[in-house]
């Protein structure tokens, strides 16, 4: 019998899969994505509640599948051996997923840039000891990064240049709180908080309350929280890299990468918070404005209508005029 990267996943799922009842509302917690995803709803039913449980599930269990760079029989990882050999064909999906990407490209003027693999690998943060790469190891992989190098037309994409490589975990656990939000409004259910990993989105209202509470943790003292927000049917993302990062040579570096330089954001940000429409674009807009740092990204934060934020650097806190909207006084 042979196992595959989706048996793997999906008995990964089930066996992490917690599901408790408690203050009005049934919880989920299960492992996927690299990251603990949790959701909290409330059903009108028993039935439908565990009829969204199984097709959430599922459905993150096959996200995962199919895009995770780590799975040698991903559609990711097919794309990826295909780089300068041949196209590969897509389904609508992943269509959505790249037109998607290419969208985010151009609104953060290069900074989101999902061909930047070849970056990842040479910053491994988690490595013992760690290493920094060589300035011709980097010069190297950016001449096969650049999201416009990739070519794509209905049904299927291809990566010119061998060597060339994607990675959407930029946008996929985003994504994915976005879609089950929407699955759990397709199953009527009456209020969801989506959180995967952090990045977060919620529907309805909970019992009894005028919104959802949310806490923003500090980036100076991590495990506390410096706000609280009260928002309704939106998504709130946070960046930073306070927590993941290494020091070599009496340096840090952050985990971060700038894909226009190719080396870890160090221009003194410290958190991005960021409260929008979707988890899609909260994210996008908390990682961009991290990396273009505390003036352009806080006035990229300022000029995008319908969303509000707030970057935490070394030296300020700055908050655009709309996030006191959601600040709990």
């Amino acid at each position: 019998m042979v196992v595959t990267g989706k048996d793997q996943v999906m008995q990964r799922v089930r066996q992490s899969l917690r599901d408790t009842v408690s203050g009005g509302f049934r919880r989920i917690g299960f492992q996927a994505m690299g990251t603990w995803c949790q959701v909290q709803f409330v059903a009108p039913s028993t039935t439908a509640g565990d009829y969204f449980v199984q097709k959430a599930v599922r459905w993150v269990a096959e996200f995962e599948t199919r895009y995770s760079r780590f799975l040698p029989d991903s559609l990711l990882t097919s794309i990826n051996l295909a780089a300068g050999r041949a196209w590969v064909e897509i389904d609508e999906e992943t269509e959505r997923l790249l037109s998607l990407c290419h969208e985010l490209h151009f609104l953060t003027r290069g900074a989101f840039d999902p061909s930047a693999l070849p970056l990842l690998k040479l910053w491994n943060w988690k490595a013992n000891p760690p290493r920094i790469p060589l300035e011709s190891e980097i010069r190297a992989a950016l001449e096969l990064t650049g999201w416009r190098k990739v070519q794509r037309k209905p049904g299927a994409v291809f990566l010119p240049q061998p060597g060339m490589s994607l990675d959407l975990g930029g946008i996929g656990k985003e994504y994915a709180v976005d879609r089950v939000i929407q699955l759990a409004q397709e199953h009527g259910l009456c209020a969801a908080l989506v959180d995967f990993g952090q990045d977060l989105r919620v529907h309805g209202l909970p019992p009894d309350k005028p919104a959802w509470h949310i806490g923003l943790e500090d980036p100076t003292q991590p495990g506390q929280c410096w706000a609280g927000l009260a928002i309704r049917d939106r998504a709130v993302a946070t960046s930073g890299d306070y927590l993941r990062n290494f020091m070599c040579a009496g340096r840090r570096y952050g985990h971060i990468l700038d894909p226009r330089t190719g080396y870890p954001v160090d221009n003194g940000c410290l958190a991005v918070s960021v409260v929008a429409s979707t988890c899609t674009i909260a994210g996008a807009l908390s990682t961009t404005a991290f990396i273009l740092g505390p003036q352009e990204g806080f006035r990229l934060l300022e000029s995008y209508c319908g969303a509000a934020g707030c970057l935490i650097s070394n030296h300020s806190r700055q908050q655009t005029k709309n996030m006191y909207e959601y600040i709990i006084p």
